[in-house]
């Protein structure tokens, strides 16, 4: 069964990783997806493959999610082409090892600008036309180092305790509207961003799919159902 047929999602970060998983089951699920992120070869690479599952539709944008005029043009260029965006994922995302101590300061702002202004930046262009409708789901990819923190993600910790608190404070503002707002918070998966932490003691790490299929979840809840916070972590 096709949970999300005639529904139009929109992921950033969706080149590779969860957010390329993501737009699989969404997909696999009867959705449209419009896919956002900086790299047009990866992009055109994930359409090709996406257009062959069924009936959906798929539209590829190259956006800067930091840079708020390319996620307004990112918008309104899903709403031409399908009328109404009933998902927002806010995906993208940077995970640098950059201390304090380091004073790696390009690199902190990279986090702060992709993980922490992006994810506004993506509220800000989508929430208007869904509160005036009093329908649509923002979902935010956050991290379990937005509950933890270690020696070594000092800034990118604090990167997700704010993508925690955003979704936090947004689901309360947006009470009654009819906009739903869900956290999910990875731990350890297995994508290009944590190929180099392994050692061979480690627990499995999660699989991209495993993400996407919460969201999903949290998708398809009825619509009076608003699952604020999902954690996902490796057994």
């Amino acid at each position: 069964m096709e949970q999300l047929s005639g529904k139009t999602a929109i992921v950033t970060g969706a080149s590779s990783g969860i957010g390329a998983a993501i737009a699989r089951e969404i997909v696999k699920e009867g959705g449209n997806v419009v896919l956002a992120a900086r790299r047009t070869e990866k992009l055109a690479e994930l359409e090709r493959e996406l257009v062959k599952y069924g009936n959906s539709k798929v539209l590829s944008v190259q956006t800067d999610v930091t840079k708020n005029h390319e996620v307004e043009a990112l918008v309104k260029q899903a709403e031409q082409k399908f009328q109404q965006i009933d998902f927002f994922i806010n995906n993208a995302g940077q995970m640098l090892t950059a201390p304090i101590r380091s004073g790696k300061v390009e690199e902190w702002e990279t986090m702060i600008d992709v993980n922490i202004k992006g994810v506004i930046f993506g509220i800000n262009a989508v929430l208007p036309t869904m509160i005036e409708r009093s329908n649509g789901h923002i979902i935010n990819v956050c991290s379990v180092a937005g509950f933890e923190v270690t020696k070594a993600s000092t800034v990118y910790s604090a990167t997700k305790y704010a993508v925690r608190a955003i979704s936090a404070g947004l689901e309360k503002e947006l009470a009654r509207t009819g906009v739903r707002v869900t956290n999910i918070s990875p731990g350890m998966v297995d994508t290009s961003l944590t190929s180099n932490s392994g050692g061979h003691n480690e627990r499995k790490k999660l699989e991209t799919k495993d993400i996407a299929k919460a969201v999903i979840y949290a998708v398809t809840q009825p619509s009076y159902v608003n699952v604020n916070e999902i954690t996902v972590r490796p057994v």
